[in-house]
């Protein structure tokens, strides 16, 4: 991992699995990524609970399925804690769960989960949510007053054709180009884009600028040998 400015420190991640190399594989995929850091790892709620209190994390990844308590235990258990201390920090959780039960999931969400994902995954889907995170702490801390457009964006949710489209894009096209980036979560240039979609350059670059300006896609400049450095786009949610 690259080394953090001090003004933007790294995300400090527990991650709490009772299977030894599930964890060591998680907590590889956390120190891939840059602005994160593993901060421990426990194998059990007790553990979770003890290392969350000694060491303060900001992100949990946690599992339903630990030996002596349910993830969702511990995260209601962090909760009251956070209760009962005001001057604690909040810490969010991720799950990383094989439960599939949909009680579990309503479980989860109400105890205060950002996201549920579920074994078996690869690193990228891992990642994914990772920026997603980041992205989320980020809007948040530059936010003073919130506009509704900047709460749908944070809770991820909208009701379907409340987001109006400037004129001249359609709404089959814009989920079409939604759809594209969020199956490519490494990031996609417009001609990628174009060719995945069937479009064209053109239109698919109007779409990708609109997801930038509504902060919904990234855009970040990769730079080769001569000319312009390319746009590449990134969805965030």
């Amino acid at each position: 991992m690259s080394a953090q400015n001090p003004a933007d420190p790294a995300t400090k991640v527990l991650v709490v699995d009772d299977d030894f190399m599930v964890a060591k594989l998680h907590s590889r995929y956390v120190a891939a990524m840059d602005g994160f850091a593993v901060a421990g790892v426990a194998h059990n709620g007790a553990e979770a609970l003890r290392a969350a209190d000694r060491l303060r994390p900001d992100l949990v990844l946690l599992d339903v399925y630990l030996p002596d308590m349910d993830g969702i235990s511990v995260l209601r258990e962090l909760r009251a804690a956070e209760e009962r201390d005001p001057a604690r920090t909040p810490v969010d959780a991720l799950f990383i769960t094989a439960a599939r039960d949909a009680e579990v999931i309503r479980s989860a969400l109400r105890a205060g989960a950002l996201h549920y994902l579920i074994k078996p995954f690869n690193q990228a889907a891992l990642q994914e949510q990772l920026r997603h995170v980041a992205a989320l702490r980020t809007r948040l801390d530059q936010l003073d007053e919130a506009r509704q457009e900047d709460v749908d964006q944070i809770f991820g949710t909208r009701p379907p054709g409340s987001r109006e489209l400037p004129k001249g894009l359609a709404a089959h096209t814009a989920e079409l180009v939604e759809r594209v980036l969020r199956t490519h979560p490494e990031g996609l240039s417009a001609t990628e884009c174009a060719e995945s979609g069937s479009l064209s350059r053109v239109s698919a670059r109007r779409y990708l600028e609109y997801f930038a300006d509504t902060g919904r896609a990234e855009v970040t400049l990769k730079y080769g040998g001569t000319g312009r450095p390319e746009r590449r786009y990134r969805w965030v949610g």
